[in-house]
């Protein structure tokens, strides 16, 4: 039986920060979004009118903040070990979720097919997006596959462990490509590749995947002109820009950031929100955010998702059990690519890609989801050991002891 230990304070003041943060920055540059969605025909739009709601944005960030908050709390009292019963669940509930979302699900002024709308249904949630759904389900499932149904070495065979993986792992990535959501592709395919890298994967078998990768990676930039268009913007960032092209959201992402200066122009007086930023509340809301915070406090707010990065890890490191190593693992690759994605994409180190940043971002999926993820994190905490888990890839056969093993570098915070 292991010990229970304290949960992983850092990691949740951590969270709680960047969710907070994510409200104030919400309420500063989310005005225009809230006035071109309540307000959308008139022609002088003034936050006195009872026809705009200048704060539509706010509190439907607010609630979508609150119930993930609950989902988070209730995750975190939910043992872990139910999570291999619930795993396959969870896995054809997303599958079944990107299969209907193909066939009846919208595109929302995109030109993905990605979320199913459920406005009518659930107030304040417009619309669902299953790929959210699919990043728990997948480090849930891949976690159980390769703990319980798998021996080490059946994972170092080409059938039993690159083939079973590639058909668990392709079969939710390859629906996401069709809608097509390249960026949560990409996310997935992260996430995948550390757990089965965790898991014990040959090497062989890694680099026949980097491999297959960068064929499809060619191909699609060969294919799709969404694609094409984005790396071509990201590699010739001087070339003219309009507002229909994918340049402009970089360069005035450059603007806005450029602009913020060291302390920043102040909450509510950024400018680039005023129409010139697209998205600037969802996947370019740190852009939004540094315009009016500046580069001091952006920095903050890089250094508190690496502090989550560096949690989750650690957690992952001390954890009690194969299952519990994996999934811990899946779930900061998903929060720590997803973010520091996001960020290179706003200041022009990486193309578009259409993610958003997590706890912060306006997305009631992505919200929801990433604090439930974080609620399954911080009841792992509770059962880390004084000792890192070995992986059987490691080679590691002595009975683990702390005492003479470890050094006292390892013991919880």
């Amino acid at each position: 039986m292991f010990r229970r230990s304290k949960y992983d304070v850092v990691l949740l003041i951590a969270v709680l920060a960047v969710v907070v943060i994510g409200v104030v920055m919400i309420t500063s540059v989310g005005v225009p979004k809230s006035i071109k969605i309540s307000a959308p025909d008139m022609k002088y739009p003034d936050c006195a009118d009872s026809a705009v709601d200048c704060y539509l944005i706010l509190k439907n960030h607010v609630v979508r903040a609150g119930i993930g908050l609950l989902g988070m709390l209730v995750a975190w009292k939910f043992n872990y070990k139910y999570w291999k019963t619930l795993a396959p669940v969870m896995y054809g509930l997303a599958f079944i979720l990107l299969v209907f979302v193909l066939f009846g699900g919208s595109d929302n002024g995109t030109f993905a097919t990605s979320w199913i709308n459920v406005g009518s249904v659930l107030p304040f949630v417009d619309s669902l997006q299953p790929s959210e759904v699919a990043k728990l389900g997948l480090i849930f499932y891949l976690s159980y596959f390769f703990a319980e149904k798998v021996s080490t070495e059946q994972i170092q065979d080409f059938k039993e462990g690159f083939l079973k993986f590639g058909a668990i792992a392709g079969t939710i990535i390859g629906l996401i490509v069709i809608q097509p959501d390249i960026g949560s592709a990409m996310v997935l395919s992260g996430i995948a590749v550390v757990i089965y890298y965790l898991a014990g994967a040959s090497w062989r078998h890694l680099g026949m995947m980097v491999v297959t990768g960068m064929f499809l990676a060619l191909l699609a930039f060969s294919t799709q002109n969404h694609i094409h268009e984005r790396v071509i913007a990201f590699m010739s960032p001087s070339q003219e820009c309009t507002g229909e092209s994918y340049c402009w959201q970089t360069r005035q992402a450059n603007i806005a950031i450029g602009s913020g200066g060291f302390w920043g122009k102040g909450l509510t007086q950024g400018t680039q929100k005023y129409y010139w930023l697209p998205q600037a509340v969802d996947d370019f809301i740190f852009a939004a955010s540094a315009n009016e915070l500046g580069f001091v406090r952006s920095a903050g707010l890089v250094l508190l998702y690496a502090v989550i990065a560096y949690r989750g890890f650690q957690i992952a490191n001390h954890a009690p059990n194969k299952f519990s190593m994996l999934m811990a693992a899946g779930i900061t690759t998903w929060i720590s690519v997803q973010a520091f994605v996001n960020i290179m994409v706003n200041t022009a180190l990486f193309p578009i890609t259409g993610i958003t940043l997590p706890f912060m971002s306006y997305g009631g999926s992505s919200m929801v989801m990433t604090l439930v993820a974080v609620g399954v994190l911080l009841n792992i905490s509770q059962y880390t050991t004084p000792y890192a888990y070995t992986p059987d890839r490691r080679g590691y056969s002595r009975t683990r002891n702390p005492q003479y093993r470890y050094s006292r570098r390892y013991q919880r915070v």
